[in-house]
């Protein structure tokens, strides 16, 4: 053999595999043995269906791997993972409240009554008075002719033309007074009107006991007097009337700097006691009569 193919042939590893059997010693051993037929497969072998068979699974095996694979890249490029978590819930948010249709109509409160202002036409006092209610003027009290401009009486009435309060500016003081036993069942200051000393005035609702008068050498008077009805009341007058202190019956006529204040809500005298009882009395002061009138009286003001 030639040299260079005796190296070449050195270096080829299947050719110099001794688990490889030499094909040329093969084919002379064939013909050099004598022939033998049989069959018979030897122990272990394997028939040409069985392979055929095997090559089948096989193929099929692969087939049917490669199908997985691709669904499953399939599912993970269109469907996510296929395992994957579930999502949370999703949270539902109150919505503002939806916004009435044009055909909705909406009923509205009515509107509360509008006051009124009186004042005075010398400018100085003034008082509010309820929506449809009126108030007309009339001469006041005086004592010479120059004083007799500037006494003035405002009379409040209601709706229906009763008359409910008086209120006097620029008149002058006179009056009586004598023992009381006062109750009071309502007051509350004035911030509007300050007398010409400075002491403040006051609202108040009460009664009056009128108690008998004491002569020299009687005993000082403890009961009321006999057939004397108990006397209501509703004006302004200093703070200190409405005092529990207070026993003497004092007046409601406030001196301001123009002359003299009074101002009351008008009760029919004649019928005194107003109030069958305290308690009827006390009921009143829950209407809206009571509000209103109350309302008057605190809102006057001097300037």
């Amino acid at each position: 053999m030639d040299p260079i193919k005796t190296m070449i042939s050195a270096t080829d590893p299947v050719r110099n595999d001794p688990s490889i059997p030499d094909g040329e010693a093969a084919l002379r051993r064939a013909f050099a043995d004598p022939a033998a037929f049989s069959d018979r497969l030897p122990a272990g072998g394997t028939t040409l269906e069985e392979r055929r068979l095997r090559r089948a699974r096989i193929a099929g095996g692969i087939t049917l791997a490669a199908a997985a694979v691709t669904a499953g890249v399939l599912a993970a490029t269109n469907l996510g993972p296929m395992t994957s978590a579930p999502e949370p819930a999703t949270t539902v948010t109150a919505s503002e409240t939806p916004t009435p249709s044009p055909t909705t109509s909406t009923t509205r409160a009515p509107a509360a009554p509008v006051a009124q202002t009186f004042i005075f036409p010398d400018g100085h006092l003034s008082f509010d008075y309820p929506e449809g209610w009126s108030v007309r003027t009339e001469q006041g009290p005086y004592l010479t002719e120059e004083s007799k401009a500037g006494s003035v009486v405002a009379v409040v009435a209601d709706g229906s033309g009763a008359e409910m309060a008086r209120v006097q500016s620029g008149m002058y003081g006179d009056g009586a007074a004598g023992r009381v036993k006062r109750t009071v069942m309502d007051t509350a200051p004035v911030p509007g009107i300050t007398d010409v000393s400075g002491n403040p005035a006051e609202f108040g609702f009460a009664s009056d006991q009128i108690l008998p008068v004491s002569y020299p050498g009687m005993p000082e008077p403890t009961q009321q007097a006999d057939n004397v009805p108990v006397y209501y009341f509703m004006d302004i007058r200093l703070a200190k009337e409405f005092l529990p202190t207070q026993e003497g019956s004092g007046t409601n006529q406030v001196l301001l700097p123009n002359g003299v204040m009074a101002a009351y809500v008008v009760f029919d005298y004649e019928k005194q006691p107003v109030f069958a009882t305290p308690d009827d009395a006390k009921a009143w002061m829950a209407s809206e009569q009571y509000s209103q009138l109350k309302a008057l009286l605190l809102s006057l003001k001097y300037s």
